[in-house]
This record gives C-alpha cells, sequence and structure tokens, in this order.
C-alpha cells in the first residue's frame, strides 16, 4: 500500500478513533528491501558480534569502533543520513528493524543506538549545510563517532536543570563550555559529542546545543563506569574544562537546546522498544531451546504446564508490543511519505513513542525474569547467554527519560493537544460523560471473529477518557500534581494501543488461529488490567454518590466474557516450542 493510499492520522487520535485494519503497518507489510535489511542485519551480527561478545564484555581497546566501521561497511549506520552526505536515507522502519535485530547483543546494541540514532540524528535534523558536510559523511560510515550528552551529575529526569555553561568569547570566535556530563554512551571513545550547555546572554540562560569534537582544547572524559549491565559499552563523563567550541559549532539557534534534546529523545524512545521486542524475542528463543533440552522427571521440561504457560506469556506480549511498534513506524514513515517534514512526522507521534518506550522495555524486562527462571540456577550462570540478557535489560527502563517520566509525558501531552484543539478528547470526554448517564446496553456481536474483543479494546479507551476527564474537572491545572493518577492513564491508554494494534494486525492477517488466540488473551487481560487501575485512580478522584456512580460505569465499561487463557496459552506454547521461539506472524 502506498502514502496516498493511507490516510494521515494525527498523533494521540487512536484513544477516540478505530483503526483501520488496511491503514495499520505491521512486520508482514516489510518490502524486499526490509527483508533483505534484517538479513543483512542478523549476518552481520552472526558473523561479526556474537563471535567477539566476550572480547566486548571484556572491554577489549578498540574493538567496539572496529565494528562499527564494519557496521558502516554494510550500510548499517547510514540509515538515516541523507543520500547527499553518503547516506541511503531510508524508511525509519529500517532503521527500527536494525534495533531490533542489535537488541540481541546488548552493551554493543547501545553502542550502535548512541552513535547512529541519539549521536547522530541532531547533525542530520539541526546541522547546519556546513555542519551536514564536514561530519556526516564520516557519522555514516563510522570513521566518526558520535555521542549525545544531556545528562549531568545533578539533572538527569530535569534536563533543562543543567549547570553546564557556554560564554562567547570576546572576540566572537569561539565559546567556552564549562562543566560535567554524566552516564554517557560512547565517551570513551566518541569523537563528537552533542553537548546542552546554558548559552549566558544578556537576556539570561538560553538552553543550547554545539557540536563538541574530542580534539578541542579542554574536553577530556573520566574514567569507565562499572556498570551493572551494558558492560561492553562505554559509559563516563565527559569534562568541559574551559573547552574551547568555534562559533560554526553551535547547533541550530540559540536557545533551541530542548527543542533538539526531546525531539532527538522521540527517536530514541521508539527505537528502545524496538529493542525491547527484539531482546524479548530472543530471550524466549533462549528459554524455549533450554526447555526442550533441559530434562526433570524423566522428561523435558517443555512439558509442563507453568513453563508452558511462561512461554506464551511472554509470547503474547510480544505479538501485541511488536505490533504497535510498527503501528506506530508506519504512522511516521506514511506522514513522511505524504510531504510531512521527517521531524514533524516524528514529534507528531511523541505520545506514542512514549508508550513504546514503556512497553518495549517492560516487556523485555518481563521476558528475560522468565528466561532465567526457566533455565532454574543455570540462568544466574555467566555461561548461558541468558544471564547478560537479564542485566543488559534493565537499563532500558531508565535510558531516554524514565518509564516514570515517560507515563507523566503521556497524558500531559495528550491533555495539552487537546487544550490546543489539536485533537477533540474533550469533546470525546463530554459524549462519554452523556453515554453513561443513558444507561444504554449495545446488542452483541456473537458471530463477527473478535467482535468482543473490539468492544472490549473501544471500552478501555472510554476508562481512560473517564479517568483523564474526572481528574482533568477536579483538579484543573494541578492535575500534574496527580502523578499517581496520570500514571494509571497512561497504564490503560497503552493498554488500549498495544490490545487494538494486535488486533487489527489479526484481522488483516486474515484471522489465523494462534493470533486470534493471542489477541483474545492479551484483550482479556488488559481489561481486567485497566479495571484495577482505573479503580484504584476513581477511588482516589471521587468519593460518596460520585464514585458509586464513577464505579457502576466502570463495571459497565470492563464487563467481558470470560475467557479460557489456560487452554489458550498451551495453543501458544505449542507454537513458541515448535518454532523453537517466537513464532513470527506469516503474510497472508
Amino acid at each position: 500500500m502506498t502514502a496516498t493510499d493511507k490516510q494521515i492520522i494525527k498523533g494521540g487520535m487512536f484513544l477516540i478513533q478505530e483503526a483501520d485494519p488496511q491503514n495499520v503497518y505491521t512486520p508482514e507489510d516489510f518490502d524486499d528491501t526490509l527483508r533483505q535489511i534484517a538479513d543483512a542485519t542478523q549476518s552481520f551480527i552472526d558473523k561479526e558480534v556474537m563471535p567477539v561478545i566476550d572480547r566486548l564484555e571484556a572491554k577489549e581497546e578498540g574493538l567496539n569502533q572496529a565494528l562499527l566501521r564494519k557496521a558502516g561497511e554494510q550500510g548499517l549506520i547510514a540509515a538515516e543520513i541523507p543520500e547527499q552526505y553518503e547516506g541511503l536515507d531510508l524508511p525509519k522502519a529500517a532503521s527500527v528493524i536494525i534495533a531490533e535485530k542489535l537488541s540481541q547483543t546488548g552493551g554493543f546494541a547501545v553502542t550502535y543506538g548512541a552513535h547512529q540514532s541519539i549521536g547522530s540524528l541532531p547533525t542530520v535534523y539541526f546541522g547546519s549545510e556546513a555542519q551536514k558536510a564536514k561530519y556526516l559523511p564520516g557519522l555514516a560510515s563510522g570513521e566518526i563517532i558520535a555521542a549525545y550528552a544531556l545528562t549531568e551529575p545533578g539533572s538527569g529526569s530535569d534536563a533543562q536543570a543543567a549547570k553546564t555553561s557556554a560564554v562567547l568569547s570576546e572576540d566572537g570566535t569561539h565559546y567556552v563550555l564549562n562543566g560535567t556530563k554524566m552516564w554517557i554512551s560512547n565517551a570513551g571513545f566518541a569523537d563528537l559529542f552533542t553537548v546542552f550547555a546554558q548559552l549566558k546572554t544578556p537576556e539570561g540562560n538560553r538552553f543550547s546545543a554545539f557540536l563538541v569534537e574530542r580534539s578541542f582544547p579542554g574536553v577530556s572524559t573520566g574514567a569507565e563506569e562499572h556498570k551493572m549491565g551494558i558492560r561492553s559499552s562505554s559509559t563516563r563523563q565527559l569534562i568541559l574544562e574551559d573547552a574551547r567550541v568555534p562559533v560554526e559549532n553551535l547547533l541550530g539557534q540559540p536557545g533551541q537546546g530542548a527543542k533538539i534534546a526531546f525531539n532527538i529523545l522521540n527517536v530514541g524512545r521508539y527505537k528502545l522498544g524496538a529493542g525491547g521486542v527484539g531482546g524479548a524475542k530472543h530471550a524466549l528463543a533462549l528459554a524455549a531451546r533450554y526447555a526442550q533440552e533441559r530434562e526433570q522427571f524423566g522428561q523435558p521440561i517443555s512439558n509442563f504446564g507453568l513453563i508452558q504457560e511462561k512461554l506464551a506469556s511472554v509470547a503474547i506480549r510480544s505479538y501485541a508490543v511488536e505490533s504497535a511498534l510498527y503501528r506506530l513506524v508506519g504512522l511516521i514513515d506514511t506522514a513522511i511519505a505524504s510531504g510531512v517534514d521527517k521531524l514533524r512526522a516524528i514529534e507528531e507521534y511523541a505520545v506514542e513513542a512514549s508508550m513504546i518506550k514503556i512497553l518495549g522495555s517492560e516487556l523485555l524486562d518481563y521476558a528475560v525474569d522468565e528466561g532465567v527462571q526457566v533455565h532454574g540456577g543455570y540462568g544466574f550462570s555467566q555461561e548461558y547467554a541468558i544471564e547478560r540478557a537479564y542485566r543488559d535489560s534493565r537499563i532500558n527502563r531508565i535510558f531516554e527519560g524514565t518509564n516514570e517520566i515517560n507515563r507523566l509525558l503521556i497524558p500531559g501531552m495528550l491533555l495539552k493537544r487537546a487544550m490546543k484543539g489539536e485533537i477533540p478528547l474533550m469533546q470525546a470526554a463530554q459524549k462519554l460523560q452523556g453515554e453513561l448517564m443513558e444507561m444504554s446496553f449495545e446488542e452483541e456481536d456473537t458471530e463477527t471473529p473478535l467482535a468482543a474483543e473490539a468492544k472490549a479494546i473501544a471500552n478501555l479507551k472510554k476508562v481512560a477518557l473517564m479517568v483523564a476527564g474526572t481528574a482533568a474537572m477536579k483538579y484543573g491545572a494541578q492535575v500534574e500534581s496527580r502523578q499517581e493518577i496520570l500514571a494509571r492513564v497512561a497504564d490503560i491508554a497503552m493498554l488500549a494501543f498495544a490490545a487494538e494494534s494486535a488486533l487489527v494486525r489479526t484481522r488483516k492477517l486474515g484471522l489465523p488461529e494462534l493470533q486470534v488466540e493471542m489477541t483474545q488473551v492479551y484483550t482479556y487481560e488488559a481489561v481486567l488490567k485497566a479495571e484495577a487501575l482505573a479503580r484504584e485512580a476513581m477511588n482516589m478522584i471521587a468519593s460518596g454518590d460520585d464514585l458509586r456512580t464513577a464505579t457502576a460505569a466502570l463495571r459497565r465499561l470492563t464487563k467481558v466474557e470470560p475467557v479460557n487463557t489456560i487452554r489458550l496459552r498451551r495453543h501458544v506454547a505449542a507454537a513458541v516450542l515448535e518454532a523453537n521461539g517466537y513464532p513470527q506472524p506469516k503474510r497472508a
């Protein structure tokens, strides 16, 4: 399907608009080019990375750089760099596929992402023509390695509270930067840092970005951090002591630092989600293979129901989150193909990017934890790959804005867009209030496949609107300080987005039995989780008759027919064991 066949959907509209399967992008829609990229990436991992993974973990000097250059030779780090600067300028789906595949390499995936994504893209999207011409060809080939320097010892989530300063020299030829950046991936060997600092001006501080070369006077790095996971990646402080940065290395305009930082983080977020999906599939494959090899009580442990339940649960969540991930990527690529500026297209779906970051990172943590459990004591041994996967996964809930911060961003951005009139959330919330007062009951559709799930998902969206709308009416501007309520709204919205993504993908696939069953289980359990979340929120917001009315409405919206999830999980587990991992759907 071409971009002209699809309607561009505004970010956040998923809450009030039913998705059309034919307008939703899925992995089964990959064209030959994207499948070739997936194969090339897997080949690079198998031939170049995995044979040296122990040497990477031991921090062998020069190995990360050499692998990045090899990746550059194969075009794997030039996907998002324009062709005129020796890049490939591929759809965003290409870079997401690469990120998903590389996730199994742990620390090297971080090295790659810090360079290809958050390290290089600030120059791609905000660089001047001279900056692009100077740096992008080297970034595309891996001859120049990039890093992104935002966090400081005293400012993590509150990035704009950074203390690093930039002062224009008296002769106007350069800026003098002073400060320390913390947790900088690739810092041990990066050639080019995107550094954020408070530019001192007569009008006050202006948060700005600078392209800082390692060779500039006053630039140094601290010692390597000793980390729980992603040990093969370099993580150090970046130290700026009267660092001299030429004026032409100001990135963008003075005061554009926040715009640059947060737009680049949007990209990092959905790619982290991609890594979560890929990492979960890898953990599932490790667990499935081990379960079939390990025998206890005279038979493989894969025969036991509780082991099968673990495998099936990881597969089901992976299917839903994978569906949500590529739905988002499709929205971005459709907008770009239709003429929307690339950065504007990514910014349009900032809400969805935050959701994918949370969904993917928490899926990965769940998958590796269950993977270790399937391995038993051996899962605690470094001899087994699941041990490294477990350690490497934990950072993803902290990277690119903690999951707590992203949970606050989701309802915050939705409410801001609604207040600006960009999406009609307020009107939808008001309409919902009327529907709930009417107490009408629609006739159940018991014939159409997945009709019950479609209705349940539509009601999930209404639950999110009900909680958000009630909270906004009660607290007004103070709703921003009710973090526990906002987080629950975010969780309900994410459950709706992922469940609907699975549903429309399954319909688009032609309703194959396995994917129907996975959609049924995920949706049923999403409703149960959403009901509990909404009850907790409404118990905080309302009281007395208002709470009783809200509780009655919530019961109506979360009413679902019983689903035999144990039986369905057994079916899914059988498919996992047959596939020796994630049962990737086939194109219809």
